[in-house]
């Protein structure tokens, strides 16, 4: 009998001692299932203000350019373009982009896979073709001004344009093809072809940015070359327009930070992909997808640059706010470009 209760001692201290595990166990992974939740309500929260954020400006951007008939220059068409790709990239890319991050689970479907790695290849493209012409642009409009306005006109700048969106497509659309049979979405949503890993980065991203560089390089020696020029002398050629004038140098200086800031946001995702390229190593999800949203980013922050420095898009942002622009027939001749 004594064995018997000390059985059921022992029985009754066991199934306590199972009990308060699994009721531990059951704290601890309501804690974390509650930790995760809280974590992906945040990151909805803040990556979908993000993309409000991006679309609200770079739309501010387009209204401003296609309304008021003062900003229809070619330069301007150009800048235009990129707040193009800049919307879609908040209007196309954030949403798939903010499911893979988001989710619980990071394993998709091959479509998943390809819609999203389509619209992100196409668009980092065109942005950074965009600012290729625009660079040409600057070239011309510092180093050859007695030839910028035959040169650089309306139409070279639809030429530029159409040929930018057109490979940004022809692209993507390579890359699509290419790893029909061969995408995995594992951890990560790469095409796992080793030539499109190889040529993709180079000649979206490295190959442009060293023409880029290369042209910004030239224009800055030109213009100091120019100021030098403007300080010491009065001559002739300084008094005919042969020399780019204040408006011109400071348009190039705020390109040239928009460059900057493209270069700083998506310079670390590149550097990132080319290690684990050459090196066969596997980065951490995390990190990965962290330096891919401030690759993204970008698009947010081009609208606040360009208000920044341009006092026209600012009036232009008071004018649309505001509703002036249609409260007078004449709004689009309102005077409102400064340098």
């Amino acid at each position: 009998k004594m064995h018997q209760e000390s059985h059921k001692g022992h029985y009754s201290t066991s199934s306590s001692g199972i009990i308060n595990q699994l009721n531990n166990h059951y704290k601890v992974s309501n804690t974390l299932i509650y930790t995760r939740s809280a974590i992906c309500v945040f990151l909805n929260i803040f990556l979908g203000s993000l993309s409000v954020v991006i679309v609200c400006g770079n739309l501010l951007v387009i209204i401003s350019i296609i309304y008021f008939k003062q900003l229809h220059t070619p330069t301007n068409y150009l800048i235009l373009s990129l707040a193009v790709a800049d919307l879609l990239v908040g209007v196309l890319v954030f949403p798939f982009s903010m499911e893979f991050t988001v989710s619980s689970c990071l394993y998709y479907e091959d479509i998943f896979c390809k819609v999203r790695g389509y619209f992100d290849v196409t668009l980092s493209t065109a942005s950074i073709l965009n600012l290729c012409c625009i660079s040409i642009d600057r070239y011309y409009a510092v180093c050859q001004p007695l030839t910028y306005r035959t040169e650089i006109n309306v139409h070279s700048a639809a030429v530029m344009i159409l040929v930018t969106w057109s490979v940004s497509i022809v692209v993507a659309t390579g890359f699509l093809v290419a790893g029909l049979n061969h995408e995995k979405c594992g951890e990560m949503c790469f095409i796992e072809v080793q030539l499109a890993h190889i040529l993709g980065p180079i000649f979206s991203f490295y190959l442009p940015v060293i023409i880029m560089l290369c042209i910004y390089l030239k224009i800055f020696l030109v213009a100091q070359r120019q100021a030098r020029s403007i300080h010491n002398t009065n001559c002739q050629s300084t008094k005919s327009g042969a020399t780019v004038s204040k408006m011109e140098r400071k348009a190039t200086k705020t390109l040239a930070t928009v460059l900057g800031v493209f270069l700083m946001c998506w310079l670390p995702f590149f550097l990132c992909f080319t290690f684990q390229l050459l090196n066969h190593v596997s980065v951490p999800v995390a990190v990965f997808e962290t330096l891919n949203w401030l690759a993204l980013s970008n698009s947010m922050l081009n609208p606040f640059i360009y208000a920044l420095f341009y006092s026209w898009f600012r009036s232009a942002f008071r004018m649309i706010i505001s509703g002036k622009i249609f409260q007078a027939q004449d709004a689009k001749c309102y005077g409102f470009i400064k340098t």
